[in-house]
């Protein structure tokens, strides 16, 4: 047992609790990586993107693992500005409003988006008017997802991100480095605060996220059956 723990008796207690929270933070991250893979997957497939698919690192630190899911989403909203776009070049001024009328039947929002992905791609799917439709008309790409970002931000930036995300005790050990006694107690009690603070808030707006692309997912398994 370590002098410190000697000293403060509560200190591997601690300890404990700081890699729990790291290990529950890891679990969010990598349904964030998947949820944001199966989005990018209905882009390409259904409206013509080349989005790239991304894999969690485990050799990589927290903030590097942050950055790859950032850079996705980036990509993404680039994607989605692009559509719209689209739709506002190809369509007359009146028709482009009714895409974000919410007074407007959704049945005709899909058919002016899917003619205009028939003319864009050749031939379009027939769920591309229904995806494109969603998220454009949905908070997905202006509320949910900067939101996340700015959290993920926030994480990478914190005590957090510094920690390589497989080597669970290695890591904490390496925050906690020749801290001894009183220091590494605070120290301790600071970074189970962080953990808490950040994790709570980065899975509130994780499930958000995940819900609204299961929103646009779920419209293309419907298709399909």
């Amino acid at each position: 047992m370590a002098l410190s723990d000697l000293l403060y008796p509560d200190n591997p207690k601690r300890r404990q609790e700081l890699i729990d929270l790291h290990q529950e933070l890891l679990n969010c991250m990598s349904i964030n990586f998947r949820a944001t893979n199966e989005l990018a997957g209905v882009l390409n497939e259904h409206l013509g993107c080349t989005i790239g698919y991304i894999q969690m690192r485990p050799s990589s630190t927290v903030k590097e693992n942050c950055d790859i899911i950032i850079q996705a989403m980036s990509e993404i909203q680039h994607q989605v500005q692009k559509i719209d776009s689209d739709m506002k070049e190809k369509l007359e001024p009146v028709l482009y409003q009714k895409l974000y009328d919410i007074k407007e039947p959704e049945l005709e929002k899909i058919a002016i988006a899917h003619k205009v992905f028939s003319i864009l791609l050749g031939e379009a799917t027939s769920t591309a008017g229904m995806v494109a439709v969603k998220l454009l008309s949905s908070n997905l790409i202006t509320l949910t997802v900067s939101n996340l970002v700015s959290l993920l931000v926030q994480i990478g930036a914190s005590v957090l991100g510094g920690i390589t995300i497989t080597i669970l005790g290695l890591g904490i050990e390496m925050i906690l480095h020749a801290i001894l006694g009183a220091v590494e107690r605070t120290q301790l009690l600071a970074a189970v605060r962080s953990y808490e603070k950040h994790l709570a808030e980065f899975k509130a707006a994780s499930e958000k996220y995940q819900r609204a692309i299961r929103e646009v997912t779920s419209l293309v398994r419907q298709q399909v059956q």
